[in-house]
């Protein structure tokens, strides 16, 4: 059965916007933060310049922590025993300061964009 051109253009189109997206998805590096006992770890996390990135945060205490950056413009509140994903960039070479509002005397950190 030959299907109607109307949709096998539209089939087409829609595989190769899929093509096109899945790279660009994939290209983004991951990086890791683990808060524990109201501390972030790493504490300073280096990352690439220039380049956006996928930022995979894990909060192993049993409450919520806000991860913050007033320099990166992100706020979100990760679960207790729970984790969330925040992309930033691409970030121009310097230090970013980033911390947990809820325990901010002990949740503190960096991300150097190298």
């Amino acid at each position: 059965m030959q299907l109607p051109k109307p949709c096998t253009a539209l089939t087409a189109a829609t595989t190769l916007w899929c093509l096109l997206a899945a790279p660009a998805q994939a290209g983004e590096p991951e990086f890791s933060l683990v808060i524990q006992d109201h501390r972030f770890t790493p504490a300073e996390l280096r990352v690439p310049a220039g380049q956006k990135i996928r930022l995979v945060i894990e909060n192993k205490d049993p409450t919520p922590e806000e991860f913050e950056s007033y320099q990166l413009n992100r706020e979100k509140v990760v679960p207790g025993n729970g984790r969330i994903v925040v992309f930033v960039g691409p970030l121009k070479p310097g230090k970013y300061e980033f911390f947990g509002e809820f325990n901010m005397a002990t949740a503190r950190g960096w991300l150097i964009a190298e």
